[in-house]
């Protein structure tokens, strides 16, 4: 995490600061933060990528902006270690037009502009189009990223929330487009 140099993929280097949009007095405690004491987990692919349904989760805050409540952000600012920890399902067919976004942490200007930026749906399509993937899912997932308090809740309400929709709609890869 932090200010990290990363090459993108024609060879440019990007500099990417994951606490560019966190209060000043929060990177300190950020950056103390210690890493994972173990491997990540992975599971393998029962299917070939070519036949899977694969859905999305942003953390970008992404909502319905006529039939889905935003995330709670007021009550982020009231007590700035909180993270509004509920989850939003947003329709593979989703238009630009029908989305908003609510988060304190990321300047959601060019999501509001480009969806694919944080929710990378017609991308994803292109690829079911071309059979490097089986579908996209019908539903994707958003969530809003900044998690502290609100962590538990998502560890024992949201995350298995998300497993068992995943299981229901035969979601054979899950891919999340951090904000």
């Amino acid at each position: 995490m932090g200010e990290q140099a990363r090459r993108c993929n024609r060879g440019c280097l990007l500099s990417v600061d994951s606490y560019a949009f966190l209060p000043r007095a929060f990177r300190a405690m950020f950056e103390a933060e210690p890493q994972l004491d173990h491997e990540p987990v992975w599971a393998e692919m029962k299917v070939p990528l070519d036949q899977a349904r694969v859905g999305l989760l942003s953390s970008a805050g992404i909502f319905l902006a006529e039939t889905q409540e935003p995330f709670d952000v007021e009550r982020e600012r009231r007590e700035p270690t909180w993270g509004d920890p509920t989850l939003r399902m947003i329709p593979d067919g989703v238009a630009q037009s029908q989305i908003d976004a609510t988060h304190l942490h990321i300047n959601t200007a060019d999501l509001l502009t480009d969806l694919n930026v944080a929710l990378p749906i017609h991308r994803l399509n292109e690829l079911a189009v071309e059979g490097v993937i089986g579908e996209a899912a019908p539903e994707h997932f958003s969530v809003m990223g900044f998690q502290e308090e609100g962590a538990d809740e998502w560890r024992t309400v949201t995350g298995p929330d998300i497993a068992a929709r995943c299981h229901a709609a035969d979601i054979d890869a899950l891919i999340l487009a951090p904000a």
